[in-house]
């Protein structure tokens, strides 16, 4: 007979925090058909922002004679970077799963599952076997993978992905990118700090589409001053470069791109290929992803689903306030929590460094959205000034009646530190009043740009009207 577990948890990155002191007397499975620790320990936000801090420190060198410091830079030692990082996280990851194979409570399956009946799955193990189980309550919790497009699959080029780009022996000399979110502005920014020759493809008219437009045109602006930028073009065609060597793109504008190496970060799609939902009775979004109700539950009784698998948001920080809720929920099926999707702030570690939550203007006016909005810069406040900044601001959008937050969005030094307490006023309804007058702001430090622009918003009675106070050219 098949073995039963009162909770399997299929994927060992936020679904591990599963495993609370309510199942300290029940039976556990995790099954985890990759990296123990999941995409954020492994290949995603850890090891990214440990890279880009040392770029940060890289590009600081390089800078610092327009504030009188004469510094070089001798050189950066990839290995030792790379290896001072997986040096850190690797162990991590193989005690996480050392302690769940050897753990109390825990039984950890190594390998691939696949739903093939209610709540009932089997795991395809490395040395070919494939074991069965049965749960009470199952929560998938696989993550997602790079997705590749069509037109460099079908060239048989080697390329790379952020799985696998932050382990590569040495810096080339070029470096493509295709691709303009997130991903591609950091290893943007990571690569060319290190003295890498960058070019950026994007499909797009401007990088990070997805932001208030404002600010991703001056960082589209900003960007096109650091790396090789093209917008607005697609790869038509990919082979290998002369001798066999590197990378050679062809694009629709018939402009080709030569580099040693091809990273894609055309986006992540959910791990439900193979994952046997329609024997497990889960439905799909468009998308792939699993569909979910407000608590995390899917179509298929005790079945639940959280992180980038289900969430519309592809965000650590998200998918581990799902595991929370989720594993409250597990234990109180008659004190349901609804996942907290409300006000989720994002994070954007290039250069320069981007923050947001809420709406963007764009929103805004397509949703009728009373508002005013205002931009502080900050080379407008004494920690800018000692700076010497001149492209970084705070962007913010208030309700002009009730005074409350609609929107953050700042782009500069320390932005994504800076938003926390915008995103903390949005969380707990505080006005912009509250937030700017209710409490000190530490003179001179660089909070003074959030102070600064709460002050500027024209909020509370008379209302005005949702046109913009500023324009963020």
């Amino acid at each position: 007979m098949d073995p039963h577990f009162d909770l399997a948890i299929l994927g060992s990155g936020s679904g591990n925090a599963l495993v609370t002191p309510d199942f300290d007397d029940k039976r556990v499975a995790v099954i985890e058909g990759g990296t123990f620790g999941g995409t954020c320990l492994n290949v995603g936000c850890i090891p990214t922002k440990m890279f880009v801090y040392a770029a940060d420190l890289a590009r600081d060198v390089r800078d610092a004679g327009r504030y009188g410091v004469d510094a070089t830079l001798e050189g950066v030692r990839w290995s030792d970077v790379r290896d001072r990082i997986f040096g850190r996280i690797d162990p991590i990851s193989e005690a996480g799963r050392k302690y769940r194979l050897d753990g109390p409570n825990t039984s950890a399956y190594l390998g691939h599952a696949r739903f093939t009946g209610d709540r009932r799955l089997t795991v395809a193990l490395p040395d070919g076997r494939n074991e069965s189980l049965t749960a009470d309550q199952v929560v998938v919790a696989v993550g997602a993978h790079p997705v590749v497009p069509d037109v460099v699959t079908e060239s048989g080029v080697p390329i790379h992905t952020s799985d696998t780009i932050m382990r590569i022996d040495e810096l080339p000399e070029r470096l493509a990118i295709v691709g303009g979110g997130f991903i591609a502005a950091e290893m943007a920014h990571v690569f060319s700090s290190f003295g890498v020759h960058v070019t950026v493809l994007a499909r797009a008219s401007h990088l990070l589409r997805h932001l208030d437009t404002g600010i991703a045109q001056r960082f589209t602006d900003l960007a096109r001053e650091q790396w090789d930028v093209r917008t607005g073009t697609n790869v038509v065609g990919v082979e290998r470069g002369a001798g066999g060597a590197g990378v050679r793109l062809h694009l629709d504008s018939a402009a080709v791109v030569e580099a040693d190496l091809l990273l894609v970060a055309t986006g992540r799609r959910a791990n439900t290929a193979g994952l046997g939902t329609e024997a497990g009775g889960l439905r799909l979004q468009e998308d792939g992803r699993i569909e979910v109700d407000e608590y995390g539950r899917t179509s298929a009784p005790g079945v639940w689903a959280l992180g980038d698998v289900s969430a519309p948001y592809q965000l650590k920080h998200v998918a581990n306030a799902e595991a929370r809720t989720i594993a409250h929920n597990l234990v109180h099926p008659h004190d349901l929590r609804p996942l907290p999707h409300r006000h989720v702030p994002s994070g954007i570690f290039s250069h320069p460094q981007i923050a947001t939550v809420g709406l963007t203007e764009e929103e805004c006016i397509d949703r009728g959205i009373a508002h005013v909005s205002y931009v502080q810069a900050y080379g407008d406040t004494a920690y800018g000034w000692a700076m010497e900044d001149t492209t970084s601001v705070c962007k913010l959008l208030a309700d002009p009646s009730t005074g409350r937050l609609l929107g953050a969005h700042l782009m500069g030094p320390q932005a994504t530190t800076l938003i926390q307490p915008l995103v903390q006023g949005m969380a707990f309804g505080t006005t912009v009043q509250q937030l700017a007058r209710g409490q000190y702001w530490i003179h001179p430090a660089l909070a003074e740009v959030v102070e600064n622009a709460l002050l500027g918003l024209r909020v509370g009675p008379p209302a005005f009207s949702g046109d913009s106070q500023t324009t963020l050219g």
